[in-house]
């Protein structure tokens, strides 16, 4: 009797490297498809961009979040029927961020095209929801979420001039041209938190978490302040996008980002895909669920092994692998299939 329970989880941006997914074109016809149906529907060759960069252009998010999902897809779908052969299959889904919509892809909810053509759009709406240089996110290590969240709160306050907002309404904080958003924006694993907002008050609330005892606070080269108040004008734009898709039910569960709560309806796929544009990642929640459903085996499918890295700061004791290039792919399926339980990658 086969006692392993998958899930596949799905990296988010940031995963980005010239060269990635190239191994998977060249071996796997699955793969292939996917990179030359992505072209297709985008327009351009997102494979060469891909395979070939430059790297410039790849970091650009409007190129960053289909070029992921590409990458992720490709590497789900050379996999999925080698599982198969075996008598196995992935039980769950999880995906930081942008990888939420690898999940849905790979479990059905929608299509690859038109998921492709919607990150597309997603990271266009992020980037244009705040001017260049307004926004910033830092990383926080050694320092409780809780901690951080009371150091963000802190910071808001100090440099938010209440006469300018209304604080009961976040949206109108967040255009208001006098207001300094920060919050918790990726709980990552216990020992990092990610922090979103304008920058003055992102500077000033990793000072704080410095002062409370933070390891280190490093800020991030992103485009834009991402899962924060500020990109509620994002959010709007993309949630008219999403109800123009055509969704049906997962075929297996989804935990989402928002709440970490397992999503097997269309209808609720839909809400935490948009209410996760302004909304914190809850990683180390989504792992747990993960976790109390009784998976032994995680398998981060996509480019890099970060989420792998995330597990085990959550809980060494769980068994992660990843599905990348041909080498990753027969590494974890020999790991699998063999008759003594791994030990981990």
């Amino acid at each position: 009797m086969n006692l392993k329970r998958l899930a596949y989880l799905f990296p988010g941006q940031g995963s980005q490297v010239v060269g990635m997914g190239r191994d998977l074109y060249e071996h796997f016809p699955a793969a292939r498809a996917v990179f030359d149906e992505a072209d297709e529907a985008l327009g351009f060759p997102l494979s060469k961009l891909c395979f070939e960069g430059p790297i410039e252009q790849l970091n650009l998010t409007e190129n960053t979040q289909p070029a992921i999902l590409t990458v992720s897809i490709a590497a789900e779908r050379a996999l999925t029927p080698l599982l198969a052969e075996h008598g196995l299959k992935a039980e769950f889904a999880a995906g930081h961020s942008l990888g939420e919509y690898s999940a849905h892809v790979a479990a059905g909810t929608f299509n690859f095209a038109d998921a492709v053509r919607t990150v597309q759009l997603r990271g266009r709406f992020m980037q244009e929801a705040v001017p260049e240089g307004e926004g910033a996110m830092a990383a926080i290590l050694g320092l409780a979420e809780p901690v951080v969240n009371d150091c963000c709160v802190q910071a808001a306050d100090e440099l938010t001039e209440p006469a300018a907002i209304d604080p009961a309404d976040p949206i109108a904080h967040a255009k208001s041209p006098n207001s300094q958003v920060v919050s918790p924006a990726n709980m990552n694993s216990p020992d990092q938190t990610v922090i979103s907002g304008g920058r003055a008050a992102v500077e000033r609330a990793a000072a704080l978490c410095k002062e409370a005892g933070a390891k280190r606070t490093v800020m991030l080269k992103v485009s834009a302040p991402f899962h924060c108040a500020l990109m509620a004008p994002a959010q709007q734009a993309l949630m008219v996008q999403l109800e123009g898709l055509r969704f049906q039910d997962p075929a297996v569960p989804i935990v989402c980002n928002v709440d970490a709560r397992m999503i097997t309806r269309d209808a609720d796929a839909r809400d935490c895909l948009v209410r996760q544009v302004t909304g914190a990642v809850r990683w180390v929640e989504c792992v747990q669920t993960l976790i109390s459903q009784d998976v032994t085996h995680f398998i981060e499918v996509g480019a890099g092994k970060v989420l792998n890295g995330l597990l085990r700061q959550i809980d060494r004791t769980q068994t992660g692998m990843h599905v990348e290039d041909a080498a990753s792919l027969e590494k974890t399926l020999a790991a699998l299939t063999a008759t003594e339980e791994p030990t981990g990658e």
